[in-house]
């Protein structure tokens, strides 16, 4: 099952079971090495649909004060992007089915060689990746690399995206669209049912791939309303939120990330109930 395979499988499963998936994030190396690995693993029997593994930057300027105290853990415990394609490859031995996406931003990429980190991506077993400080007019780079190794690149919209920006996103764009459903930076606020609604009806003129909504789903019930509009439900922050649980309460090592799991398992629980029996299936697409 080749990348970007995966993905569309995975979106085609979801719509014939009328549901949106779940995605969750997670920063690469955090806490350490052996416990992100440990999470990474128990994530899809928890009830992730897909994974976005985030790559730790130093200077994580879309992300809240979460993910970026995330990105510090792993970057202080030694994370590099060579560390987290080796984390791809060890997940891959064991899960050939789940899509992972690499998500954060260019200059680790370009330090490490656009090429090389496409060639090495693919070859650990990454699906697509999400570059969130490289629009369109730039990422020529990555783009075409990307395309001949089979990786989707995943653009992102935003609330500001009138549907000029919107058909330019979908220009090029591969596996799904992320929509940032607030402006400004993760885990800090969020948007309402409604307006997300909206959104997602006029990315999907522009463009037939799935939605996925991020930026702001912190609660089981933000979950559930969003899941009702999107093609998937993607949370990151609260999710961190309980890794750093672990680091406060001292209880970060490779077996001690039930915390963290049960939370996905109420997460999916939730998105799995948030459509009613007569609806799954009708979604037009």
């Amino acid at each position: 099952m080749s990348a970007p395979r995966r993905i569309v499988e995975r979106f085609a499963a979801l719509k014939a079971e009328g549901r949106a998936g779940l995605v969750v994030f997670v920063t690469a190396g955090d806490p350490d090495a052996a416990t992100s690995a440990a999470i990474v693993a128990g994530l899809p029997a928890a009830g992730a649909d897909l994974i976005e593994l985030g790559m730790p930057f130093s200077d994580p300027m879309a992300d809240g004060p979460s993910i970026q105290a995330a990105s510090q853990r792993a970057l202080k415990g030694g994370q590099t992007l060579a560390r987290t394609l080796a984390m791809v490859r060890a997940f891959r031995a064991n899960d050939a089915a789940t899509p992972l996406v690499l998500m954060g931003y260019y200059n680790p990429i370009y330090i490490y060689g656009a090429d090389r980190f496409v060639a090495d991506a693919a070859a650990a077993g990454v699906d697509g990746v999400i570059v969130v400080d490289l629009p369109p007019e730039e990422d020529e780079e990555l783009r075409p690399a990307a395309a001949r190794a089979g990786l989707a690149l995943i653009r992102v919209a935003a609330p500001t995206s009138d549907d000029r920006r919107l058909s330019i996103l979908a220009d090029g764009a591969s596996g799904f669209i992320y929509y940032a459903s607030v402006t400004g930076i993760t885990g800090t606020k969020s948007a309402g049912t409604d307006s997300i609604g909206q959104a997602v009806v006029r990315i999907h003129r522009a463009s037939p791939l799935p939605v996925a909504v991020g930026f702001g789903i912190k609660t089981l019930a933000q979950a559930e309303q969003v899941a009702r509009v999107a093609d998937a439900v993607v949370v990151g922050s609260a999710v961190v939120e309980r890794i750093a649980g672990l680091v406060e309460s001292g209880r970060h090592g490779k077996s001690n990330v039930n915390d963290v799991l049960a939370f996905v398992r109420q997460l999916a629980a939730s998105i799995r109930a948030a459509r009613r029996p007569a609806d799954r299936g009708n979604k037009d697409r």
